[in-house]
């Protein structure tokens, strides 16, 4: 094949996405020789490594969540910029890795290494060895879109995504150093984010990868498009994705247990082994600048605003359809699951943390002792498939190939010891009827629900199949920021609360986050909106 020479440089520092948040001295600042000219396949492909966003979400996230408690004054470990993430306020803290401006120039700079491959493709004549690269840009384009709106704009729905403003989705390289984008409609990029996905999936080969698990293999790409089509309530799609990423037989994909249990018990030494590539259920893996091993970590640093003794003992891990814990501590919730909660407490300290995300550490110079905090997260893998499906099952009223996915999940989460790993229909029924509906003062894993793309009955089989799944989800994406998401788009009403010293009751109830409340929507970089982009509403 004749390769032609594309006239298209990509600068390394992501210029692309200056036209939003970089100042004219910042683009001047970048040597003319720090650049890439995509003239061969080789070089397209390594360009694809930045497609990914190199800053996280999920601090935002997971802080903005119900899955994290105020421990009050008698706990003085916390920073002015996890403060602001917890009370929903705007985010005016710059330089963390976690800020809102870190999401989203990160987000853009990785959208703007995919659009770079995508025109240096097209410059190529779109040869078809080069499919499985347009593939990845696709999805890699679309995927840091759908971070985008979640974060930034209120939950995807039928009935007001076409009022809803979106963000600017960029479908080409940028061409102008100071051009400021129109919003445009929610509707609008989800238009445009399942054209991307639709068009890319086909194009997914795992063979063109060294190490599929850093990119968007089949088993990814199809799991995120079935997360995609459950934010936006196309159960047919749901189940058709999330079954081609599951195969025949999802339980040989999903998580094994045995080696974790078998490690010592520290966060790090399983966490890491939890997020290892060589794991079937890890679909994508991806690392971020990050300070999240340390916030849900075994250590005092952010411990102010976290998940703690009461939200594990009455939430998040216990009270639930395959029984309950008569204490909130390490040996009984080793009962219950296999991978028990980690305990941690003391003076100043209230943490129940479950091994997601290892604390990590990059030196720059190990003489000095200096360098970065690092985090790698699973971004996608078979679990998320399965309550995906699940959850479509429910809503299409398949109740018993609903259960059948619940169980996969409760045989290979659970303890051998545990009573009930095998749910029933009548069995979540009766847990959930027999649950008082969630008030901060007293709570419980039922929480009202009130989304408006569909009508569920209180006490109905479909409303006590959806709290199964929600508690599911909220115990297998603790510390993941998933959970907000969750309470986004089920119009999940949430509070704020600080603890009492025994950890285990409420001192006071702060503040409430109502249905569409405009705070759902995190704040746009103020940089952004003195560039001309319009903020949300406050």
């Amino acid at each position: 094949m004749k390769i032609m020479k594309n006239r298209y440089l990509y600068y390394i520092m992501a210029l692309p996405i200056a036209f939003i948040w970089f100042s004219c001295n910042d683009y001047l600042d970048v040597m003319p020789d720090n650049r890439m000219e995509l003239d061969s396949e080789s070089k397209i492909a390594k360009l694809l490594v930045s497609a990914y966003p190199a800053n996280a979400y999920i601090m935002n996230t997971e802080l903005s969540s119900d899955n994290v408690d105020n421990y009050g004054d008698y706990n003085p470990y916390y920073t002015r910029f996890t403060e602001q993430i917890y009370k929903w306020e705007e985010g005016k803290e710059t330089g963390t890795n976690e800020a809102v401006d870190d999401i989203w120039s990160a987000c853009y700079s990785a959208i703007a290494s995919a659009n770079q491959a995508l025109e240096a493709i097209k410059e190529l004549g779109n040869p078809e060895s080069l499919d499985a690269a347009r593939g990845e840009a696709l999805l890699a384009r679309a995927y840091s879109h759908f971070i985008l709106v979640n974060v930034f704009c209120q939950h995807y729905s039928e009935k007001y995504a076409e009022s809803d403003m979106g963000l600017p989705y960029m479908e080409e390289p940028e061409k102008e150093l100071f051009s400021v984008r129109e919003r445009g409609t929610l509707a609008r990029d989800y238009e445009l984010m399942a054209k991307d996905i639709e068009e890319g999936l086909p194009l997914i080969k795992d063979d063109s990868y060294e190490v599929p698990k850093y990119h968007f293999n089949q088993k990814a790409a199809y799991t995120f498009a079935s997360r995609f089509y459950l934010f936006t309530h196309n159960w047919d799609k749901v189940i058709q994705y999330a079954s081609l990423a599951l195969g025949a037989v999802p339980s040989e994909l999903l998580r094994n247990y045995t080696p974790l249990v078998a490690l010592p018990r520290n966060l790090v030494t399983v966490g890491t082994q939890y997020t290892a590539t060589a794991n079937k259920c890890n679909f994508l893996v991806q690392t971020a600048y990050s300070n999240l091993g340390v916030v849900f970590g075994a250590y005092y640093t952010e411990s102010r605003f976290n998940h703690g003794a009461l939200l594990a003992r009455f939430e998040t891990h216990n009270f639930a359809p395959w029984g309950t814990a008569a204490t909130t501590n390490a040996t009984a919730f080793a009962q219950m699951y296999k991978l028990a909660p980690y305990v941690y407490s003391g003076t100043n300290l209230d943490k129940v943390l479950c091994p997601r995300i290892p604390y990590m550490f990059e030196y720059t110079d190990p003489v000095a002792g200096v360098g970065y905090r690092r985090a790698v997260y699973v971004a996608l893998s078979a679990e998320e498939a399965l309550l995906n499906r699940a959850e479509a099952y429910v809503m299409k009223e398949q109740y018993d190939k609903a259960l059948s996915d619940i169980n996969l999940w409760t045989v290979n989460t659970l303890s051998a010891t545990q009573a009930a790993p095998l749910l029933t229909e009548a069995g979540i029924q009766t847990w959930a009827t027999g649950l008082a509906y969630y008030t901060p003062q007293a709570p419980t894993p039922k929480k009202r629900l009130n989304p408006d793309f569909t009508t569920i009955a209180d006490g109905s089989k479909q409303e006590s199949f959806i709290h199964c799944i929600l508690l599911m989800r909220r115990h297998e994406f603790i510390h993941e920021g998933m959970r907000w998401f969750d309470v986004k788009r089920w119009g999940i009403e949430i509070y704020r609360r600080t603890v009492n010293a025994d950890g285990i009751s409420v001192k006071s109830v702060d503040d409430e986050l109502k249905v569409r409340d405009n705070r759902r929507a995190l704040q746009v970089p103020q940089s952004v909106i003195s560039a001309g982009v319009t903020p949300n509403p406050r």
